[in-house]
């Protein structure tokens, strides 16, 4: 288990405390960077404070000092090759600093813009091609004519839509539904795992195929993502379809808020989110692991990317299958 999960799972399980950040615009947004983002957002036409907004919690979770493992760095996660290039000096002190949002997130701004710029003769929906250009880069937009057929950037761009989506006004899940989705889940312990498995309504078979080749179009039960899916639209609130997706569309929480039914995270970065289980207390959650197995009770550390813990929303969400 790495470093950084063991501290977050301990912290977790014995409570930390803190204030929980602000909201602005529809999304939950620190309110230090709230202007930044409200200002930098209104750049050009294509993008929108919600929109950037989106793509910082996707990048960094609002974290400046964020590093991913391939180098990107700062609050946008920008490369060193690509800040080079790209960023500007945001706040006029003389200096381009990839580390400060104050020229950050202008940066990032002005950067899509320039995205959008050269991407708009590519086929498709111009707002998802910005975003995978953003992701993978705007050769491989070209070249696949659109969003490439990368996993991960195809997550990204659905999962900042879904966030840039979401109404306002939406409230973090009751105790009580809370708790209706933990039964909810208990009640499915022993299904398969299925990879795209689970929907709404419960169990069904799922698509082809997950990174090792499992296809679950014969096999009824769920995936991770479609477990928490189905268990919440018992409690009423209707959640995205990726793991990723309902990350973005959640309330992120504190170590010391942390309470039975939120989300817990798995993956290097939020754009790389891929595991989701529901956190049922004492260091244990209720998940769909992985193919060959069934639903069931795992510790938190089942895995050593733990990233982050989240509350659902009770805004309403299409269910996209996969």
């Amino acid at each position: 288990m790495g470093a950084t999960a063991a501290v977050l799972v301990a912290a977790l399980v014995q409570g930390a405390g803190d204030d929980p950040v602000g909201t602005a615009l529809s999304l939950s947004v620190p309110s230090q960077y709230k202007s930044l983002i409200e200002d930098a957002g209104h750049t050009c036409s294509e993008v929108t404070p919600n929109l950037l907004a989106a793509l910082l919690t996707l990048e960094s979770g609002f974290n400046p000092k964020a590093r991913s493992q391939v180098g990107a760095e700062g609050i946008a996660q920008f490369m060193p090759s690509t800040w080079e290039n790209q960023g500007i000096d945001g706040n006029g002190d003389g200096k381009r600093d990839v580390w400060d949002p104050a020229d950050a997130i202008p940066s990032a701004a002005a950067y899509l813009c320039g995205i959008a710029e050269n991407v708009k003769d590519v086929p498709g929906n111009p707002q998802s091609n910005m975003l995978a250009a953003y992701n993978a880069g705007t050769g491989a937009v070209r070249k696949y004519g659109g969003v490439p057929p990368y996993k991960e950037t195809q997550n990204y761009v659905q999962s900042i839509q879904a966030l840039v989506d979401q109404p306002s006004g939406g409230k973090t899940a009751t105790t009580r539904q809370a708790e209706t989705a933990i039964d909810a889940a208990k009640a499915m312990i022993g299904q398969p795992y299925s990879w795209g498995g689970g929907n709404a309504h419960g169990p069904s078979t799922g698509t082809c195929c997950s990174p090792r080749g499992r296809s679950g179009t014969n096999i009824s039960g769920f995936d991770c993502s479609g477990l928490t899916l189905y268990a919440y639209a018992k409690a009423g609130i209707s959640l995205p379809r990726t793991a990723a997706e309902q990350y973005a569309a959640s309330e992120p929480v504190k170590p010391g808020d942390v309470r039975r039914g939120d989300l817990v995270f798995y993956g290097s970065s939020p754009a790389s989110i891929h595991h989701v289980g529901l956190y049922i207390g004492g260091g244990w959650i209720l998940d769909a692991p992985r193919p060959g197995t069934q639903v069931r009770y795992d510790p938190m550390d089942t895995m050593p990317d733990l990233i982050a813990v989240a509350r659902p929303t009770s805004h309403s969400h299409s269910h996209k299958e996969i």
